[in-house]
């Protein structure tokens, strides 16, 4: 008897868990950067989420936590998910620079380019990439078949076939400046539009 779409969803996600679990592991295992007793900042959210955000970095409380998207960041984004009318369930997100390290540019670059892997595992439709920090990683990663990203602010760009991009500034920088808090919701409820038009399937 054929599967049904039911069943057969299920065991994409059960391996998505499956492979986000092992490239977490091999992630904690990891000891080419410096990071002393710190242990890596891994993704959160959904293993198969249509939206999938991006940022360079960590902060503190993302370290302490060991999670991206903890804190301040993650706060303001469930709170313009639901001006927007998103699905926080549908999101999932992580930082390019996954080990707390005293100076970004210590971090291995073979380390950086496992999100390509990360990517690969989500099947994101839509990478929310935030500052040009993360720009410049994602565009530098050459991901299979993938278009560069340009540097425009709110606008909806192809990344690959299967896949959209949208360029908006750094959460991290936009929480404490209210003409950059406007610039980054200007930039990011584009995002809102995406989904309001995506399919319901």
């Amino acid at each position: 008897m054929p599967a049904t779409d039911d069943e057969i969803k299920e065991k994409y996600l059960e391996r998505a868990i499956r492979e986000l679990n092992r490239f977490n592991r091999e992630l904690y295992e990891c000891q080419r950067c410096p990071r002393g007793p710190l242990m890596p900042v891994i993704g959160s959210g959904h293993p198969l989420a249509d939206i999938f955000l991006l940022k360079y970095a960590p902060r503190q409380a993302e370290i302490e936590e060991g999670v991206a998207f903890y804190g301040r960041a993650g706060a303001a984004l469930l709170k313009s998910f639901r001006r927007l009318g998103i699905d926080p369930l549908a999101v999932y997100g992580t930082v390019v620079v996954k080990c707390p390290v005293p100076d970004t540019e210590l971090s291995d670059r073979d380390c950086r380019a496992r999100l390509i892997e990360e990517i690969a595992i989500v099947q994101p439709r839509m990478v929310v990439v935030m500052g040009e920090l993360a720009l410049r990683e994602l565009n530098a990663l050459e991901l299979p078949l993938a278009e560069p990203l340009e540097p425009n602010f709110g606008e909806i760009q192809t990344l690959t076939p299967s896949c959209e991009a949208l360029f908006v500034p750094d959460i991290d920088n936009s929480l404490d400046d209210e003409r950059a808090k406007r610039s980054f919701w200007r930039a990011f409820r584009k995002l809102g539009e995406w989904w309001a038009d995506f399919p319901p399937y």
